[in-house]
């Protein structure tokens, strides 16, 4: 009883700060929250609408920040973790503002590298073969540390090929081509040689792809 006494007589004062505290507990345990690791962009991205996967349009990143676009479209790269061997099980594509996303989902275990740049021509690492792409540019994506649906117990991604960009502005298609020795190409049919970023998302595993907008 004593005690019950004790903390009804305490000073507003008192409990005003206790509140306060409060709050900044609460705005510190958020921020900590949205703030990714390093190596890979602190943001998450769904479907919009939860529509089927293969020509659904990609929601926009929410929380945190991906890599900002370079000033120049020079090759990017990382490489893949040590455990990486994963199979590309779905592709997707969506316009936003300010640029176009191309997402590859994966299974497995690890996270796969990558190796995109704009190519002259499109040439099937498989058979040597030209592959036509629709656009102006090519953006070559090569990823890597992955394996064939047998050595991952996934399946890999069957189309549609090409897949047509969903309310893309710079991204026309992605053209699929193959699964050789360690690595998934694909190519991305661009308007126009422009600024991209490259970075990895989990929850599941991807690797995403954004094309700035021509300026």
């Amino acid at each position: 009883m004593s005690r019950r006494r004790t903390a009804v007589a305490l000073p507003s004062l008192l409990l005003a700060a206790g509140l306060l505290a409060g709050c900044g507990g609460n705005g510190d345990t958020a921020t900590a929250s949205s703030s990714g690791t390093a190596g890979s962009a602190p943001a998450a991205e769904s479907t919009q609408g939860g529509t089927p996967s293969g020509g659904s349009g990609e929601g926009a990143a929410e929380g945190g920040d991906a890599p900002a676009f370079p000033a120049n479209a020079e090759p990017d790269s990382a490489d893949p973790s040590a455990d990486s061997l994963v199979t590309v099980t779905d592709i997707r594509t969506g316009g936003h503002e300010g640029f176009d996303r191309v997402v590859f989902e994966v299974e497995g275990t690890g996270t796969p590298g990558w190796d995109v740049r704009y190519v002259d021509q499109a040439i099937s690492q498989g058979s040597g073969e030209p592959v036509a792409v629709a656009g102006g540019t090519v953006l070559q994506v090569t990823l890597t540390g992955v394996g064939y649906p047998y050595d991952t117990g996934a399946d890999e991604w069957t189309g549609p090929d090409p897949l047509s960009g969903t309310d893309t502005d710079t991204v026309t298609e992605v053209a699929w081509d193959a699964t050789f020795e360690g690595t998934s190409v694909a190519f991305v049919g661009t308007t126009e040689e422009v600024p991209f970023r490259v970075y990895a998302l989990e929850g599941p595993t991807r690797i995403v792809l954004e094309v700035a907008d021509p300026s």
